[in-house]
Formats: C-alpha cells, structure tokens, sequence
C-alpha cells in the first residue's frame, strides 16, 4: 500500500500486540540468514510459497508444521495488501448453501484452535462478536428512531436493528497480526526461510516443477510450487492464461476514538442511505479490541497496480466512510475520533465466485490458492491445512477440494 500501515499502532495499555510486533521484525532478520533445520537430515519435500497474504502464510504455517521445508517469497512485505487491511471479520455460517459452506466451518473452528494455540486474545486480537444489521440515513439528526435495541455507543440515527451473528458464530482477528503472528511461530518453531523478492517466473522440466526463478536471477530449487499471489495471481501468465482473477479495490479507514471504553464488541452491518440519495451502501463496522473502530465499504473493480505499495484510496471513497462513521456514533465524529488510516486494498475474485485451489492442470508440483473475495481471513487457516495436505499427502482431508480445483476452467477460456 501507499504508507507502511498504521493498523499496527496500538494504545501503549495493549503490550502483547507490542510484543508480538517485535516477534514479526525479529522473525524477518532471523529468517534472512536462518541455518539448516534438522528436519534436513529427512530430505524433507521442499515447498516454496510464492505470496505473503494470509493464504500464503497458512499455507507456509501447515506445510511447515508437517515436515517440509519451506520456503516463503513475498515481493513487499508480510500481510502489506488485502490481508493487513481487511476487517478480519469470521463467521462459522454465513456461506451455508453455497460451495464455500464446509471451507468456512472448517476454517471457523481452525481459528478457534490457532487462537488458543497462539494466544489469539492477546496476539492478534482474536475475539467473538455478537453481529448486527440496521439501516441508517445520513440526516442531521443524532438520535435513532423509537425504542433501541442497539447498543448505547451507536447513537446515530439507526433503526430496524437485527442480531444477525452471536458469539457462537460470529468473531474477529486483527489481520495484519494474525498474519505476522502465523509467519512469526512458523519461522521460529518451524524453520520457514521469509524471502523478499519478486517471483519471475517458475523451473518446469518434462511438465513438472523444480525451481522459482526471482527477479535478479535468484533461483530457489523445489520439489512443489504454492501459487497464492493473491489478485497478482492475474498477473502470472501460467495461470491468467487458464482463468481470469481481477480485484475489487475496497476502501477502509481506522479511527481511534478519544473514549475507546465506550465501544463494545458489536460488529455492524450496515444499509446506509446518503443524504444526497441514490441506491443505498453497504459499509460495515468492526471494533476492536486495541480500542480502534475499522470501518470499511465502497467497492469496485479496479486495475491492479503491480506494486501493493502503490494502492491508495480514492479521496471521494474516504470521505464517504468518514460520513458513515459520524451518522453511525458520535463517538465517531471528527474530534471524538481520530483517523489513524485511510486505506484501500484489492480482494481477488474469480468469474464464478469460487475459489481457485488445487494442482494447476499440466504442471506437477505446481498448486495455486487464490480468488476468497473477502472470505481470505476468515477461509485462510482451512485453505491453507488443505493445500498442506493436498501437496504432501495428494488429497486435502480436512475439507473436500474438488470443487476449487482450476481443472475447471480447462478449455473454457478463449483467446
């Protein structure tokens, strides 16, 4: 993105966010020069992992966690696009009845499990949330309409409230942190190799791969290949040439309001009607435990810039989510609140809405995880157990991927 990310500014009170901070920058000197593990003597499967999101890291985490040596390339830095500025926003259920359904319960209660693995509470802010929906229209007015059953800090003018997540179903990471936190204990405990530099292209000999080649000519040898470039998977002719990954640029802002005791863990839904008219947003708000409020909505399809350090927002978009901040709680309001950033970010998407995970159709040894929308933290862990499994065992056991393989798309695109 455009400036490092303030999302890692936390209130001097919330140490362990600190301390696990420290942890990620340790992790990247210890990783740059990191000696040979012991799992060597093995002739562990060498892995190498071309992404540094949240798909990549859990799948660098797992693999890792297994046996294998891994090696994890990330052009920028860990968790610099979608994955450190999403809402970090989980639900067991909510892709019931569609393809997603058992990747997102699986990766529902995997979350559960990492954050009591990982100390989630206090490393990344894991925490369970009640959810609720309601309509608010931007007006003058500061008080909601009739009786509320809305909590007191959403004193705007909020009406038609409705529990839509409880505590059993619905909950929050920080992503950025839990993103850091995973690569962190994976390079610490597990011994995965961080590499910055930009993949070029891959090794393939007699249709199999055993090389990713960086920009410079640094040649990392491999026995299999993880492709989880995210919306810059789009980029890669190997598999744009196979099926079509784009970006839709969603814009976030972080506030830090001046009494942070006030906001209690409700996330919300909202159907925003501007007062200037026209078809009602959909903006939501997540707050968090550090005391920041994350706001985010306005969504497009946009180019993809190849630098993640070139996206910014666009003005008109952040202005618009300040707007919603201010009708949703007056604690909200420019000089209640300050605005800690002002953000944009591209989640990758596919022309049919389904996750692209698998094998990648003529090149063995070569897997790709891209196209969770903006379901990659939420379906991180479970994508990433399952492409561990898939790449060293040849079928994912903790969830079904026939349905996300990219074989679908074989003799499907034209041109």
């Amino acid at each position: 993105m455009a400036v490092a990310s303030p999302l890692l500014t936390s209130p001097p009170t919330v140490s362990p966010f600190l301390r696990q901070t420290r942890s990620y920058k340790r992790t990247l000197i210890r990783s740059s020069s990191s000696a040979s593990s012991p799992m060597d003597l093995h002739h562990p499967k060498r892995v190498v992992v071309c992404g540094g999101g949240v798909i990549g890291v859990c799948t660098a985490y797992f693999l890792a966690k297994s046996g294998a040596a891994v090696t994890l390339v990330e052009k920028s830095s860990v968790a610099c696009a979608a994955s450190g500025k999403s809402g970090g926003f989980l639900a067991l259920d909510w892709c019931d009845g569609g393809p997603l359904s058992s990747l997102a319960r699986a990766s529902f209660n995997l979350h559960r499990s990492l954050a009591q693995e990982l100390d989630g509470p206090n490393s990344y802010g894991y925490r369970s949330l009640t959810t609720l929906s309601l309509t608010v229209t931007e007006s003058q007015s500061s008080k909601p309409s009739g009786k509320s059953d809305l909590p007191s800090w959403v004193d705007g003018p909020g009406r038609s409230p409705r529990t839509i997540g409880t505590t059993e179903t619905t909950a929050q990471v920080h992503p950025q942190l839990f993103t850091r936190t995973l690569i962190s204990k994976a390079a610490e405990d597990y011994g995965v190799d961080v590499v910055i530099g930009k993949l070029e292209h891959l090794g393939v000999d007699d249709g199999r791969v055993n090389s990713v080649v960086l920009e410079g000519g640094r040649v990392i040898d491999s026995d299999a290949v993880v492709l989880a470039l995210g919306p810059w998977c789009g980029k890669f002719e190997l598999l744009s040439s196979l099926f079509r990954v784009y970006g839709i640029k969603a814009h976030s802002i972080v506030l830090e309001p001046k009494e942070p005791e006030a906001i209690t863990p409700h996330a919300l839904f909202l159907s925003y009607y501007p007062s200037q008219g026209g078809k009602p947003l959909d903006p939501e708000v997540y707050p968090r435990p550090t005391g920041e409020v994350y706001v985010c909505g306005m969504s497009a399809e946009a180019e993809i810039p190849d630098d993640p350090e070139q996206i910014v927002g666009n003005p008109e978009s952040i202005e618009m989510l300040k707007g919603v901040a201010s009708s949703v709680s007056s604690h909200l309001r420019e000089g209640e609140a300050q605005v800690k950033a002002e953000q944009a970010c591209f989640l990758p998407c596919t022309d049919d809405g389904v996750p692209v995970i698998g094998e990648v159709p003529g090149v063995k040894g070569c897997y790709v995880a891209t196209g969770h929308n903006c379901w990659g933290i939420l379906n991180g862990p479970a994508t990433g157990a399952a492409v561990a499994e898939l790449v060293l065992d040849g079928k994912a056991s903790i969830v079904d991927l026939s349905r996300f393989s990219p074989a679908r798309f074989v003799g499907l695109k034209k041109g």
